[in-house]
């Protein structure tokens, strides 16, 4: 396995994939949908009252950490896929397992369904996003592991 290929796209996909879905959440935001609701507050467990350049910074630093599995499946994974379905269905489980349960039962939060679709849809789409734009930028690592 290529460890510096991994790495490498996972921080060049992770930085890209990052701002492709502030637009959209911005969007559902502008809406008055609820999006990026635990940025703000996984950043303020390592800093008090984090501002928007701490929030962009834990973006990117957070894009680059959640590519890597992607990332990685795509540089492992032997024989015909589909990148763009992967990636979409990454984003979607990303959503589900992360930001609908793990992040609010950490901080004590109702869980998304148990809000309703419209508490659901924006970060999900959001994270959809997400995972379709690492695929795109990765397709070609498809079976690389050997790659330089």
């Amino acid at each position: 396995m290529n460890i510096r290929l991994i790495v490498y796209k996972s921080v060049f996909s992770g930085t890209v994939a990052s701002l492709a879905m502030m637009p959209v959440g911005f969007a559902f935001r502008a809406a008055g949908l609820r999006v990026g609701h635990y940025g703000p507050k996984f950043a303020s467990l390592f800093i008090e009252n984090p501002g928007p350049r701490e929030l962009f910074i834990q973006h990117i630093i957070l894009g680059w950490v959640s590519a890597l599995p992607l990332v990685a499946f795509f540089v492992c994974r032997q024989g015909p896929s589909s990148p763009l379905l992967m990636g979409a269905a990454y984003g979607a489980m990303y959503y589900f397992l992360v930001n609908s349960l793990v992040l609010p039962l950490y901080f004590g939060d109702p869980l998304p369904w148990i809000l309703g679709i419209e508490t659901v849809v924006p970060s999900l789409v959001t994270h959809i996003v997400f995972g379709l734009v690492i695929s795109y930028f990765c397709r070609n690592l498809v079976g690389s592991r050997n790659a330089a």
